[in-house]
């Protein structure tokens, strides 16, 4: 049984630890508003432009071949997965949810007799993913040094890519990362970005409507597509972003929560060794005062 100035030195280091989570907490929900606020914004752009390609390519000329980022190279024999995670832990299980889909998705395409190349974006995707998987690596960032999402880093990032589609390393590039629903809820998304697949205009009356391009629909798809890649993949960094500062709020809430509830426990613990230290040293007084 732990003594009493034990019992007192850990309920002590309990408290410490519990103000550092209750600040972590208070931290993340602040960098939470600000991360949600962009991740919602971007939405709507990234969804009107994967419109406008879509209207782009159901317009362009019958036969046409169109550009390499929309048709693909004509095969699928190489992956590239773009696993996006955070670079910091203490954020729940939201970097250990997008790596497990990510290793998912590997031996999936492995039991196909796919070849598979990993990108990562941030230090806990390429920690979790080099113990199993270090060869299939070619290509990390960290993106620890900034303190905020920025275009030029997911253009960065893009631009990599693309260097890497256009000199024939890969067919099919995705990305991992998790889509900010709510603090409780962050919901791990793959999202094929080359190539480009833009979603179905179907029969809506506006997205329906005839427009008149110029220059052609091809000349514009070539300009077009990169940015739309990078949108992608930015949008992806601020829906991480968000996501991360959620589950990092709800993990550091639940933390405090349980540190509080350990104290507790401790405290009864104490209180009762107190009691029973107290009762064995009167105990000892009184039978010492009857042996006189």
């Amino acid at each position: 049984m732990p003594s009493l100035k034990d019992l007192k030195n850990r309920i002590g280091s309990v408290k410490s630890t519990q103000k550092i989570t209750k600040a972590m907490q208070m931290v993340a929900a602040a960098k939470l508003r600000r991360a949600e606020e962009a991740a919602t914004a971007a939405r709507p752009y990234a969804e009107r432009m994967g419109t406008v390609l879509g209207n782009l390519a159901a317009g362009m000329t019958e036969g046409a071949q169109g550009p390499k980022l929309l048709t693909g190279t004509g095969k699928d024999d190489t992956h590239l997965l773009i696993v996006a995670a955070a670079d910091r832990g203490l954020c729940g299980g939201f970097n250990s949810s997008i790596v497990r889909m990510a290793r998912e998705e590997i031996v999936r395409l492995q039991g196909k007799g796919k070849k598979v190349k990993i990108f990562t974006v941030g230090k806990k995707s390429y920690e979790q993913l080099k113990r199993l998987y270090g060869e299939l690596i070619i290509e990390q960032m960290d993106l620890s040094a900034s303190k905020t999402v920025n275009f030029d880093q997911a253009k960065d990032i893009a631009d990599k890519v693309l260097d890497m589609y256009e000199a024939g390393e890969f067919d099919v590039a995705t990305v991992f990362f998790g889509r900010y629903q709510s603090v409780i809820a962050q919901i791990p998304t793959a999202a094929q970005i080359i190539p480009a697949s833009p979603p179905d205009t179907g029969e809506d009356a506006e997205a329906a409507a005839p427009y008149d391009y110029e220059p052609d629909e091809e000349e514009i798809l070539a300009t077009l597509l990169p940015r739309y890649v990078a949108v992608q993949i930015f949008r992806a960094l601020l829906e991480n972003a968000a996501s991360e500062q959620g589950a990092r709020m709800s993990a550091m809430d639940n933390a405090t929560r349980n540190a509080g509830d350990m104290i507790d426990q401790l405290n009864l613990q104490y209180n009762r060794a107190r009691q029973a230290q107290i009762t064995t040293e009167l105990v000892e007084i009184i039978a010492g005062a009857e042996s006189v």
